[in-house]
């Protein structure tokens, strides 16, 4: 999992709550492991002689002129990788949109990996997109495009609408993050400020065969909010970005530019983006082949073998990461007082992806706020953990995937002079478990299918 597993084991103070961090250290690599996309791609995705067979649906590849393969996220690299080892030569060309500084980590040859900046947009992203857009384009009525997108393919591919800059959509993005926006409410915004999301992608390649295979990082699994929908019917309008907007107090900061654009769709003075029953979408298939759902099941069965009853609670948790956090440490307070909903040895898991409204000057992301806020509800018991991580390894700017607590966290705290409730109030969980040696550092995992947090009880 990562270096400082031995540290983190050690930060136990009894045999009993070792062996309770272990379980989540053990839970958390699981986890991980299984989240890779070629493990989620081979579930899904097979080929057998010329025919590919993605669920229960089959296409005759002899009858394609040519395979094109996009995609970005940030697990885009590894899908590419499998799916090239799947197709061979039968890949045309492809061009693929990969975190900055990872491209060397893929084998191919037919695919080109670019790099682009995550969780900030930049040029990189820019022109990727625009290549593939152009890929896209290529393509004929009797040729495939398979589009490959993950968690992060927002960010990965930037193509802003004529008139907007990037810098435009950097600062909407900025605002609509610090607000505590949700992905879906981010996402329409993005959509109706772009050039190949919220369906353009598929209208590109219209009239070819499309095939999107998409692991996602979206509660609730909507296609058209996965990586902003480059290849989904859209549902949300101008009128719907505007409104987020809005809601978050953001309309009138927002640049001019932007404010334009949407004002001129709302009215239908620019073209809306492509809607359920667009002749682009009569020759699109989206799969999704790999959810927090799946995962969350995965570890369900991990804590089963190993002899520890467990419970999915939920893998589609949403809300403010502290109010996450204290409902967290509320089941585990359950636990040890009434042995309900399971008696000790138990595990508890939950999925989905919290939001942050930052309205301190620290440092932090959802899975360490969520853990930081538990942290101040959870009662000083022997044998209980909690941890919250990001699938991706990367919980929000910083380079940790999450945190861990157990019943002796808040003591050990005390003894170091560490005020939870500052911490948090100035939203820095961050630097607070980096200062207890609680930080879960994995470094980029090549996937990202939502966070997960496991409970344990022992």
């Amino acid at each position: 999992m990562s270096g400082n597993r031995g540290a983190l084991l050690a930060n136990a103070p009894s045999p009993k709550t070792r062996r309770a961090r272990r379980l989540i250290l053990d839970g958390v690599e699981y986890a991980l492991a299984s989240a890779q996309p070629e493990k989620f791609l081979n579930r899904h995705v097979s080929v057998r002689g010329s025919v590919l067979r993605v669920d229960t649906r089959r296409f005759d590849l002899s009858r394609f002129e040519n395979v094109f393969v996009v995609g970005a996220g940030k697990a885009s690299g590894r899908m590419a990788e499998y799916l090239e080892r799947l197709l061979k030569d039968r890949v045309t060309a492809g061009f693929v949109t990969v975190l900055k500084g990872t491209r060397q980590s893929f084998t191919v040859e037919r695919i080109v990996m670019n790099e682009a900046s995550h969780p900030i947009p930049d040029q990189d992203g820019v022109s990727g997109a625009s290549r593939i857009l152009d890929l896209a384009q290529r393509a004929g009525s009797s040729d495939l495009v398979v589009s490959l997108f993950s968690g992060g393919g927002s960010a990965l591919m930037p193509l802003p609408k004529d008139g907007l800059t990037l810098a435009d959509k950097r600062e909407v993005a900025r605002q609509l993050i610090l607000g505590g926006a949700t992905i879906h409410e981010i996402n329409a915004v993005r959509k109706h400020l772009s050039r190949i999301k919220g369906g353009y992608l598929a209208k590109a390649a219209h009239p070819a065969t499309v095939i999107s295979l998409l692991l996602s990082d979206v509660v609730g699994n909507d296609l058209n909010v996965i990586a902003s929908g480059p290849t989904a019917p859209d549902t949300s309008t101008y009128r719907d970005a505007i409104t987020v907007l809005k809601k978050y107090s953001i309309w009138d900061p927002t640049p001019a530019n932007v404010r334009l654009i949407l004002e001129k769709g709302a009215a239908g003075e620019a073209e809306e983006t492509p809607k359920p029953g667009d002749p682009c979408f009569e020759k699109t298939y989206n799969f999704i082949v790999g959810s927090n759902s799946e995962i969350c099941k995965e570890l369900r069965r991990f804590y089963r073998r190993k002899g520890v009853r467990s419970l999915i609670l939920t893998s589609t948790f949403e809300g403010e990461a502290r109010d996450v956090g204290y409902f967290l440490s509320s089941i585990l307070n359950e636990i040890t007082a009434s042995h309900n909903p399971m008696a000790a040895p138990c595990s508890v898991i939950c999925g989905g992806e919290a939001t942050v409204t930052v309205r301190g000057k620290g440092l932090g992301g959802r899975s360490q706020e969520a853990m930081l806020a538990a942290l101040t509800k959870l009662q000083e018991k022997d044998g209980v953990a909690a941890a919250s991580f990001g699938t991706d390894g990367l919980d929000g700017p910083t380079d940790a995937a999450g945190a861990v607590i157990d019943g002796f966290s808040r003591a050990r705290s005390a003894e170091k002079s560490l005020d939870l409730r500052s911490f948090l109030a100035d939203n820095d969980s961050y630097h607070f478990f980096a200062r207890m040696g609680d930080l879960i550092l994995t470094g980029a995992t090549g996937t990202n299918v939502n966070d997960v947090a496991i409970l344990i009880a022992v």
